[in-house]
């Protein structure tokens, strides 16, 4: 499970390190050195990341604790300054001191935008906020968006030149239109989903839509009661709009009993509801419902026994539940162009 969290992340990291060298290259053009402004650019982009290193006491915390203060747009402003006096300083440029700001404010702030369009959680308003918010319409890991934005650094810093600096300007320009295509296909999916439904009598009263990994064609589906959940997938490529729902159980009778515990009621603010409590060998288990499919979830935890009077009897604990790759992978991958298969769960 370590070793999963942690190549997620690695590739998460390459996508902010690409965004930040290249919006750094962008503002700084030929003013200084390109490898100058990539360099710096990365670090920047890179730097909001850097609370994964903090431990808050336990996981749950560490969850939603992660992508708050350190990714606020107000506390990334402040840093940009100072950051960008200490590059000008070192490299002699005192003159380019508010291109460097306006470059690496930039490549902070555009670090917490982009985690935003994913389904996590990001509280940009931090410390006025803690809303974590979470557009849903791009998966952490999407290769049409990271690939042009790497592309174009490359490109940049192997011409050294007015050609190089363009790559990059059409990376960005790529990775822009592609986030905005991802929002307008969220939101044909969920017209779809709504309707599905509905014509199916399905009384839901939140619906998350979100697409599936790697890619913005596969979208899952997710509508709660207030006993259940639904699980759906709909794929731009589908021969018919007809959605395959099924349904589990959320736990409502646990979630009446334990649902004002302080770990269950933080899982369901942050998930803003997506979320389900079961019970098994006397644990009791919290999970969050937006990240992963039936029935595996990355964000699954142990809340400790649930006989005791308050289900924390030890810290809780993560249990993801990892899928079996060599299903999992093929599924998506013939689902995703328009293939009607079952979904896994």
């Amino acid at each position: 499970m370590q070793a999963r969290c942690i190549k997620l992340r690695i590739m998460d990291s390459l996508t902010h390190i690409a965004l930040g060298s290249a919006v750094g290259l962008a503002v700084m053009g030929s003013r200084t050195a390109v490898w100058k402004a990539a360099l710096w650019g990365a670090l920047a982009g890179t730097l909001p990341d850097l609370d994964a290193f903090i431990d808050h006491g336990d996981a749950i915390l560490n969850m939603t604790r992660h992508r708050a203060e350190s990714h606020a747009l107000f506390f990334l402003t402040l840093t940009a300054p100072p950051l960008a006096w200490l590059v000008a300083r070192l490299h002699g440029e005192a003159a380019l001191f508010k291109r460097w700001w306006l470059a690496l404010w930039l490549a902070l702030i555009t670090h917490p935008l982009l985690d935003a369009m994913t389904v996590y959680g990001t509280q940009l308003l931090q410390p006025f906020s803690d809303y974590p918010f979470g557009v849903g319409s791009i998966f952490i890991i999407d290769p049409l968006y990271t690939v042009p934005l790497i592309v174009g650094v490359v490109a940049a810093l192997r011409l050294k030149s007015s050609r190089g600096l363009r790559w990059n300007a059409a990376g960005l320009l790529l990775t822009t239109l592609y986030l905005g295509w991802s929002a307008a296909a969220q939101q044909h999916a969920t017209t779809l989903a709504r309707s599905s439904l509905q014509t199916q009598g399905i009384a839901a009263s939140a619906l998350l839509v979100t697409p599936a990994p790697f890619n913005t064609l596969l979208w899952r589906l997710v509508a709660t009661t207030p006993t259940q959940y639904f699980e759906g997938h709909y794929s731009l490529l589908d021969a018919s709009p007809r959605i395959r729902w099924t349904a589990h159980d959320k736990g409502a009778a646990l979630i009446t009993r334990y649902g004002q515990e302080p770990s269950v009621a933080r899982i369901a603010a942050f998930s803003h509801g997506f979320f389900r409590l079961s019970q098994s060998a006397e644990h009791l288990f919290v999970t969050d419902l937006r990240m992963g499919q039936e029935p595996d979830y990355t964000f699954h935890f142990d809340l400790g026994s649930s006989a005791a009077r308050a289900p924390q009897s030890h810290a809780p604990t993560l249990q993801s539940q990892r899928p079996d790759l060599a299903t999992a992978l093929p599924w998506l991958w013939r689902r995703m162009w328009g293939e009607a298969l079952p979904s896994p769960g």
